[in-house]
């Protein structure tokens, strides 16, 4: 590639000309952003395709040019541009020297690398320009074990990681112009928010499908995308149509417990291949896999695992029907709400429970050497018989753990009840998710 066709690129995803559109702010990441770009570290920005990270990417820039940084000390780089033929660290080091050439930065530049996976020894490159103190390095990718197996061994103690999801159910209300400051905007807004959760439910939070009509069609897009350039063309994967009823089986069965030989059995993908794949679906943020709390690791590894979706609108599109599977949604929301806090308090360990007579607490939350708190997903509440079996499941749960509050998540349903010494707190899913 020559000089001109590298800068008319750039111009394309730079600031230096024109304002690029920012889309909406997501002021959690933002300021998340601010303090790790203090340290002296490489901000690696991971997550799913299409949970908003170019976007965020973006938004940092237009924040630190609004604090006076020149537009041109500030270099984007979108390796997805299909105008980028070779992609190597030597390509990287010419697109950086022709930005020198024609940008000619006064100060230490930003350097923003987007899905940056796709270029082949880009961690070299990037610890050769963090040790020699050339830039600040904020670099971004949709693929969690190729960056961290890279990360791991040559970018040790130099960069902080940042996982974007798509939007929170705060952040949804927000994209759909519904603002909650405190509590009286929640009793104000109260029926507006239940309205939103229900569509929150149904079709997800990816930002641009919350902002578009054409939902399912996008949704089926993302999920060919994911497939075919996160996983197909990345592991060289020649069995695609496997891979696909693989994926469509776990979307249709969000929080359901499965084992590898279950599916081996009713898919005929054998055992190790279906393992295979389901960590090439967490690498790629599509699914994650909950294990069983236990004090043994063997059991922990032996049990059965809880699948759930990156989002509940990619389950419903790919998966199954929406309405008849509600209950198993909202544990799905409830599931990704923890990942988010995981994030924020790396200490924290997620699990479910399941005693030997096989009675189930959907989600254990475990800190340091410590059992925190039990909480339990039960979408209908108002059967005495369904009640009675959760509040059961969960007392004897607490009794195990020494705990002495346990958490019921219901449709709409808030109340204490107190039992003894112990206390079940019921509290409605959109309130719990604007805790």
């Amino acid at each position: 590639m020559d000089k001109n066709e590298i800068i008319r690129i750039l111009e394309d995803w730079n600031f230096w000309k024109r304002k690029l559109d920012i889309g909406i702010t997501r002021t959690y990441y933002l300021d998340r952003v601010k303090k790790f770009l203090i340290t002296n570290q490489i901000l690696v920005i991971l997550g799913a395709r299409r949970s908003g990270k170019s976007f965020i990417m973006r938004q940092i820039v237009n924040d630190l040019i609004g604090q006076g940084i020149k537009s041109n000390n500030i270099l984007i780089i979108n390796f997805e541009d299909p105008r980028f033929i070779e992609l190597d660290a030597k390509t990287l080091q010419k697109i950086y020297e022709v930005y020198l050439e024609f940008l000619n930065p006064e100060e230490k530049p930003y350097i923003f690398l987007d899905e940056v996976q796709e270029v082949k020894e880009w961690e070299k490159w990037v610890r050769m320009m963090h040790e020699l103190g050339k830039a600040k390095i904020i670099i971004s990718g949709s693929n969690a074990k190729l960056l961290s197996k890279e990360l791991a061994t040559l970018l040790t103690g130099r960069h902080l990681d940042l996982t974007i999801f798509p939007l929170s159910f705060r952040e949804y209300l927000s994209f759909n112009n519904i603002e909650i400051k405190d509590d009286l905007d929640v009793i104000n807004q109260r029926n507006e928010i239940k309205g939103s959760l229900r569509k929150y439910l149904e079709f997800g939070s990816f930002p641009d499908v919350v902002l578009s009509k054409e939902k399912n069609q996008i949704l089926l897009s993302y999920f060919e995308d994911i497939l075919s350039k996160d996983l197909i063309k990345r592991f060289k994967i020649r069995k695609s149509e496997k891979l696909k009823s693989l994926a469509k089986f776990y979307l249709s069965n969000i929080s359901t417990l499965t084992t590898f030989s279950s599916i081996e059995k009713f898919l005929g993908i054998s055992a190790d291949t279906v393992e295979k794949f389901s960590n090439y679906f967490e690498t790629a943020y599509i699914l994650f896999f909950l294990k069983r709390f236990s004090f043994k690791v063997k059991e922990q590894e032996k049990s059965p695992r809880k699948v759930y979706s990156i989002d509940s609108g990619l389950a419903g599109a790919v998966g199954f029907r929406f309405s008849e599977n509600l209950g198993r949604v909202a544990e799905n929301l409830v599931f990704l709400e923890l990942k988010r806090k995981q994030i924020v308090n790396p200490n924290l360990e997620l699990y479910y429970w399941k005693d030997p007579r096989h009675q189930e607490v959907d989600f254990l939350i475990k800190e340091e050497f410590n059992v925190k708190q039990l909480i339990q997903v039960c979408w209908e509440l108002s059967r005495p018989h369904t009640k009675d079996r959760e509040k059961r499941i969960l007392l004897k749960t607490m009794e195990e753990f020494n705990l002495k509050e346990g958490l019921i998540i219901t449709e709409d349903e808030e109340r204490e009840e107190k039992i003894d010494k112990l206390r079940i707190k019921i509290i409605p899913l959109w309130k719990w998710l604007l805790a």
